[in-house]
């Protein structure tokens, strides 16, 4: 009974059944790349990951894996000033995402490049290759998938469906903030093979800012924001703020509009950030009342940066 009410609210929050589901990280300013290929590089080479448990203690409720890995060129040769990064750099982001009775793996190749506007201000263009893996399993049906016209055909079996698509993305960047935009799904899931059991892959828009500043030598502040829009989905606005002190510790909150609070807490190391996310759903939301945990930890290939975040 509780797998089925997972699923039924998970899905309620679509407007479509085919798997179109929205990827929620509350840590979402660490991610920059995944959402923007043009922001590739933009904190220099790292490795980065994360965990989200949603609505834990519930069974069948949605779990999130992430992990990804950036390069930039310049740092190979000796560039160590964050601003002027990015000149050239590739990145690969893997998403895995569970939820009822699919599983869906998402591999994106990016590659970003800078153009240095003037001493401080960079424009960076990217693109990425996004290949999307959806799997189904049939025997998880709820009652409403197994009365749609097109997934009713897969119950109590096994399919899964393989879709190629390109992401766009360009923002102007400074040290201290950014804004971008970004496209993903530019071809609409057109390129696909195995089971049809998804029409279309809609066109997502993001926006994405931020702004950061170092009140003093021991006290940093940080804010951002960001924006994502597609024609089945809800529109979804999610805002930050956080203050890092002694460049070690630092706490925060957040909100996504709509939907939940967040609070979080995280660590700063020499080569190493860890942070850890507390999410509430709001009641109006009608969403279970559980809560969700979010882990996070990047790593400095060079180390560049130390201190600041995002």
């Amino acid at each position: 009974m509780k797998k089925l009410l997972i699923v039924i609210i998970y899905l309620g929050l679509t407007t479509s059944v085919f798997a179109q589901s929205r990827k929620y990280i509350s840590q979402f300013s660490h991610l920059q790349s995944y959402y923007n290929p043009g922001l590739t590089g933009y904190e220099g080479s790292m490795i980065r990951g994360f965990v989200r448990n949603q609505w834990v203690g519930w069974e069948g409720a949605p779990m999130t894996y992430f992990i990804s890995g950036e390069l930039d060129f310049g740092e190979l040769s000796g560039v160590s000033d964050p601003a002027l990064l990015g000149k050239n750099a590739l990145g690969v982001n893997m998403f895995h995402d569970q939820y009822g009775a699919f599983v869906e793996t998402e591999l994106i190749l990016s590659y970003a490049s800078r153009i240095q506007l003037t001493t401080e201000h960079n424009l960076r263009l990217g693109a990425g290759i996004n290949y999307n893996l959806v799997q189904l399993d049939g025997t998880k049906f709820t009652i409403q998938e197994s009365l749609d016209p097109i997934l009713g055909q897969y119950a109590n079996s096994f399919s899964d469906m393989q879709i190629l698509d390109f992401n766009l993305g360009i923002a102007l960047t400074h040290k201290d903030y950014y804004i971008s935009t970004a496209v993903h799904n530019v071809n609409v899931g057109q390129i696909n093979g195995g089971d049809a059991f998804m029409e279309r892959k809609p066109r997502v828009l993001i926006f994405q800012a931020g702004y950061r500043s170092e009140l003093t030598d021991n006290l940093m502040i940080a804010t951002n924001v960001m924006y994502r829009g597609q024609n089945d989905l809800p529109d979804n606005i999610e805002v930050n703020f956080k203050v890092l002190m002694a460049k070690r510790i630092w706490l925060g909150g957040g909100h996504r509009f709509n939907y939940a609070h967040s609070f979080q807490v995280g660590l700063v190391l020499d080569r190493f950030r860890i942070g850890y996310i507390y999410e509430m759903p709001m009641l109006g939301a009608y969403l279970l009342p559980n809560t969700t945990h979010e882990f996070m930890v990047t790593y400095s290939l060079f180390g560049n940066g130390n201190g600041l975040m995002w």
